[in-house]
């Protein structure tokens, strides 16, 4: 059974409580008519990178709960679960035994040596200089040996997150075991993490190279579709990746919409926004906020250079000048590409704004996913970046139930709440889309499914917004203030 068209939770498996089984409690407890799935963020046995550097697929991390408590909650929600294409941790038994052993490791293949890469085992700097990592460095680590020796492997990431060779037939036959697993999960979606880094040529970028990562997707997809579990391509980038993606007819996200929201906010034109939403897939994810920071590379051409410098200015104005201070190199966020910082927080905590932007997602194609921290309005969390020095911190408090409870009866809350039981209900979602003509400081959009219609009406000057729906029941039309 395909995944509903339903607003969608993001969390962490600690983050709406201290594990999963108060995760699954607060669901239910407060979502259940909100929610009609959940994306539950890597709760694998991880050795960095809060979850995204998994040492295996076969484990639920005892901090978190069990495979029962995941199966619990994906017997009530659509389930989303994680899949890391590129990479495994260090500390695997894959990466430590070949650490040991070296060539004659028996997992040895599964990954990109040096040695494998260049018949000289050295690649030079030029060489190099042309890769994709998103990160100031060059993408390769070290590993020395008991005897002294050292070697260089492929590390586009982080340190403790060792890139693969999907070309190597061990390495396929460990992801194909896991996917497997996952598949037999009831996990609807299985969101394939930093696959487009996954393709390796030497004198490329080696991201997204063609046809290589459509045969990538296409293995991927063979194991999990026969239990009736999709894929989730994930890729930040230019937008033209995910028209790309949807051509395809995967699943894929809409990283452009956060910032073209706060664009169509902070400057009271929807002229930008409405040309996206006339030209984005259809099959997406649509996202305002998530585990990282707000993409700037994704609206690329779709903002010229001076509005993206104009609207970045506003952030840091309205988010507290959180680019500059939380989004560099001394809060260990060296990815230039993301800024730092609620969503609610990029909008000056402004309820009435904040909500005109949640209407917007919620109205514009696709499935709407909400990240846990914005379900909450929650502000950006001072305390824990400068505590930890990771900039992305200032996005992921974690929720005792206590603070759930005083949080969710917030005003503002309260009204997202009301509008994501809507958006969930109301069955106009299921047809057609229209933007509908109107001043360029006001925006409307509309679905349409006979003899359902609604309509989300913008007001870009005020943030103040209305939804027309046609009640078939009572046969008249209704008029709902967000």
């Amino acid at each position: 059974m395909s995944i509903q068209n339903k607003v969608q939770l993001i969390t962490y498996p600690d983050s709406l409580g201290a594990n999963l089984l108060e995760l699954h409690y607060v669901m239910r407890r407060y979502l259940r008519r909100a929610v009609g799935g959940v994306h539950i963020l890597p709760f694998y046995p991880s050795s960095a990178d809060r979850g995204f550097s998994p040492l295996t697929y076969d484990a639920v991390d005892p901090a978190f709960g069990t495979w029962e408590d995941i199966e619990r909650i994906g017997t009530d929600f659509d389930l989303i679960i994680d899949f890391m294409v590129n990479h495994i941790s260090r500390q695997s038994v894959f990466v430590q035994d070949y650490i040991e052993k070296g060539i004659e490791s028996a997992f040895a293949d599964m990954f990109l040596s040096f040695n494998k890469l260049s018949p000289s085992g050295e690649i030079d700097a030029e060489t190099l200089a042309k890769v994709y990592t998103r990160k100031p460095r060059p993408p390769y680590t070290e590993i020395q040996r008991a005897d002294g020796s050292r070697e260089k492997v492929w590390c586009t990431f982080d340190y403790e997150q060792i890139d693969l060779d999907l070309t190597a037939s061990v390495t396929q036959e460990v992801l194909r075991k896991f996917l497997i697993r996952l598949a037999r999960t009831k996990a609807k979606m299985i969101r394939m993490d930093a696959f487009a880094y996954s393709t390796m040529e030497m004198g490329t970028n080696c991201f997204f190279l063609e046809p290589q990562v459509w045969e990538l997707l296409e293995w991927l997809n063979e194991y999990v579709s026969p239990f009736g579990t999709e894929i989730l391509p994930e890729v930040h980038e230019h937008h033209r990746y995910h028209l790309k993606i949807a051509n395809k007819g995967y699943w894929t996200y809409d990283f452009a919409l956060p910032m073209l929201v706060l664009h169509t906010l902070y400057h009271h034109s929807s002229a930008r926004l409405r040309h996206w939403l006339q030209i984005c897939p259809r099959k997406q994810v649509t996202t305002l906020d998530t585990h990282d920071g707000l993409g700037v590379v994704d609206v690329e051409e779709l903002l010229a250079p001076e509005e993206i410098e104009r609207t970045l200015k506003g952030l840091d104005e309205k988010g507290s000048n959180t680019r500059k201070l939380y989004s560099g190199p001394e809060y260990q966020n060296l990815d230039i590409y993301q800024v730092n910082c609620t969503f609610y927080s990029a909008l000056e905590c402004n309820d009435d704004s904040y909500l005109a932007a949640r209407t917007i997602q919620f109205f514009a194609p696709g499935i709407p996913q909400v990240y846990y921290v914005g379900l909450l309005a929650g502000e950006n969390d001072i305390e824990l970046v400068e505590f930890t020095k990771n900039g992305r911190d200032i996005n992921r408090h974690n929720y005792s139930l206590d603070e759930i409870a005083a949080e969710i009866r917030k005003p503002v809350v309260g009204r997202l709440l009301r509008l994501m039981e809507f958006r969930n209900h109301y069955p106009a979602f299921g047809g057609t889309f229209v933007i509908e003509e109107a001043p360029d400081d006001q925006l409307v959009l509309s679905w349409l499914n006979n003899p359902y219609r609604a309509s989300a009406h913008i007001d870009l000057s005020t943030y103040r917004s209305r939804i027309e729906y046609y009640d078939v029941d009572q046969s008249r039309w209704r008029t709902m203030i967000v």
